[in-house]
């Protein structure tokens, strides 16, 4: 994949918990285009990689923006931006990729975020904003001080266009989506980002009146219900390269298959970023992921080896 050279042209708060980085092309020229939903993958050291999206508008050819929140239960990422990365730095990124493209044929979008959620949304908004499209934002923080971007987002130019919505309970938060989503304007389309509990809610009050194809979302986090299913072992054949490996049931295909020397590229590690992506020739997946579409997943030819593993004895990969 494309790496660039990038230095951190600025930083600051978004919120109470959230930096924003301003990172520019280290050699001063300008960036790769992007389109509003992309993300960028960010080498911060020790093989530590992790996905964040840009959240300023696609016209912006001189930057890209990120914005991480300081996780308590850090797997290494947020803490490393938020105790180690400051102003001057030079970091090694990925090119802009996009798993939640914004569709241009839609009448209108109804845009809902929930907490840092809203870095992928915002980028929307202020695409749709600078093209005059028909669009609402709805963001769902726990406060004010918590919800990132809130004076970007309460300017006169997003005037009558956002709404936040802030420490609501459970049953509240329902109540206010079905209220927003219980009427779908003709071709409209729904995007939603945010922790997965918020957006399974989402997901199943839309469900009544939205149907599936107007409905994109992007996943943050794992879906930790399928990676703590049951984990047999199974075997791996490799169309390619050759080779049968056995896939114990405390590896997954990436770690095995790196203890003979195959390697896979591989990012998240949770089956969200799509960076594993391998093509499937013959067996069963057993899809963990929160990467592809339920029509994806059927067509049984491709797999996420970081975490899905096989229903079959033998899954044939396209290595």
């Amino acid at each position: 994949m494309t790496k660039l050279n990038v230095r951190v042209r600025g930083i600051r708060p978004a919120s109470a918990e959230v930096r924003v980085l301003e990172l520019e092309a280290a050699n001063g020229t300008p960036l790769p285009p992007f389109t509003p939903g992309s993300h960028i993958d960010v080498h911060l050291g020790a093989g530590l990689v992790r996905q964040y999206s840009l959240c300023n508008g696609p016209a912006d050819t001189d930057r890209y923006t990120i914005a991480v929140k300081r996780e308590t239960d850090s797997r290494g990422g947020s803490a490393a931006v938020h105790e180690r990365i400051k102003e001057g730095d030079t970091l090694e990124i990925g090119a802009p990729r996009n798993n939640f493209e914004l569709r241009d044929t839609a009448a209108h979008y109804v845009l809902v975020a929930g907490g840092i959620g809203v870095t992928p949304i915002l980028s929307m908004a202020r695409h749709l904003l600078a093209r005059g499209a028909s669009f609402e934002l709805h963001y769902f923080a726990r406060s004010i001080a918590l919800a990132a971007f809130h004076d970007e987002l309460s300017a006169p130019a997003f005037g009558g266009r956002v709404d936040f919505h802030y420490a609501l309970a459970p049953e509240a938060t329902r109540a206010k989506l079905r209220k927003i989503l219980w009427t779908r304007r003709p071709h409209a389309h729904l995007y939603l980002c945010g922790p997965r509990p918020f957006m399974d809610s989402v997901e199943d009050v839309a469900s009544a009146t939205w149907p599936p194809e107007a409905i994109h979302v992007e996943y943050f986090t794992a879906d930790q219900d399928a990676l703590a299913a049951p984990r047999g072992s199974f075997v791996v054949k490799l169309a390619r390269s050759g080779g049968d490996y056995v896939v114990p049931e405390e590896l997954s295909i990436a770690q095995a298959l790196a203890q003979y020397g195959v390697m896979v590229d591989v990012s998240c590690e949770q089956g969200v970023c799509g960076t594993c992506l391998t093509g499937v020739l013959g067996g069963e997946p057993d899809h963990r992921d929160s990467f592809l579409t339920d029509e994806e997943r059927r067509s049984c030819d491709k797999v996420m080896p970081c975490v899905s593993r096989a229903r079959s004895d033998v899954l044939i990969l396209d290595l």
